[in-house]
């Protein structure tokens, strides 16, 4: 997890290192391109081992739910380019913080879209979580900007994906929805691209090839951290992506950090780490399926 989170921190820097020269939806189209290139070894892998590699790849990419892939991917792409954008127009460790508010409204759209029970407790904890964004945000004072708007709708678009995955994944496997998910997103994130096309010159290629690299090895790491450990144990490490692109903020771009950004990002990240911990709980007891353990009033 600590791995996956460098890399996550890293991508967001060579995000706005490359934002500099070239329009947000470029830089959305090679860190897909180039993210789907770093992942072609892996899914290469156990094709490379099956005594049938024609069936076995057939086996992975078959799926009945395209249309809800188009449409994940959609939304997806969308919430790529408004997380893509804030991280290259506002202050590094504003657009990060507010990025860690998605699971809040993960929280909400499982209660809305999959209809999951969520008790008192979590709904405190997201109720905290929209405190933390709006002290951030801050949309009475005169520090308020309609771009930190767009890193929120990221969040949220992003917790939209994350129930569409939840879904698709109780019937499809893990290749399949990667498959599938990279086979669309590099067209679909080429044709914007291509009406503000502006040719990367010299040292951007490097930025452009890392934010592929990065995105898809972090992505890859978490997915292995989660299979090893509990997520309540996992999601402070991840927090630790914060400092990072504070620190590389500090340093590159002379961005400071004021104290209202410190302290909703303190509620955003202790708002997240309760709903992870209160998720895993549940987890645990759901799987124990034991009668001694139902759910305690006030979850």
């Amino acid at each position: 997890m600590l791995a996956s989170t460098v890399a996550f921190g890293l991508m967001a820097l060579c995000i706005r290192l490359a934002s500099q020269t070239e329009p947000t939806w470029e830089v959305a189209f090679f860190r897909n391109a180039f993210g789907f290139v770093a992942l072609l070894p892996v899914l290469a892998m156990p094709l490379l081992r099956s005594p049938r590699p024609l069936a076995q790849f057939t086996a992975n990419v078959r799926t009945d739910q395209l249309p809800r892939y188009f449409i994940r991917c959609a939304i997806g792409i969308v919430s790529m380019y408004c997380g893509f954008w804030a991280i290259g127009n506002l202050p590094l460790a504003q657009a990060i913080s507010l990025a860690y508010s998605s699971p809040i409204f993960i929280t909400i759209a499982a209660a809305l879209w999959l209809g999951e029970h969520v008790r008192l407790r979590r709904w405190l904890a997201v109720a905290a979580g929209f405190i933390g964004v709006l002290v951030i945000v801050r949309p009475w004072s005169q520090a308020f900007t309609t771009g930190s708007l767009v890193a929120v709708a990221a969040a949220m678009m992003n917790a939209l994906v994350a129930i569409q995955i939840k879904q698709l994944s109780r019937v499809d496997k893990a290749d399949t929805i990667v498959f599938w998910t990279y086979i669309l997103w590099v067209p679909m994130s080429l044709i914007p691209a291509l009406f503000v096309w502006h040719p990367p010159q010299g040292i951007t290629w490097l930025w452009l090839v890392l934010c592929g690299v990065l995105g898809t090895l972090g992505q890859l790491l978490w997915t292995r951290a989660l299979k090893l450990g509990e997520v309540s144990a996992l999601t402070p490490i991840s927090f630790v992506q914060l400092p990072i692109v504070t620190l590389a903020g500090w340093l590159l771009f002379a961005e400071r950090v004021d104290a209202m950004t410190i302290l909703g990002a303190a509620i955003i990240l202790s708002a997240t780490f309760y709903i992870a911990h209160r998720e895993a709980v549940l987890a645990r007891r759901a799987a124990s399926q034991a009668p001694s353990e139902a759910a305690v009033p006030g979850e």
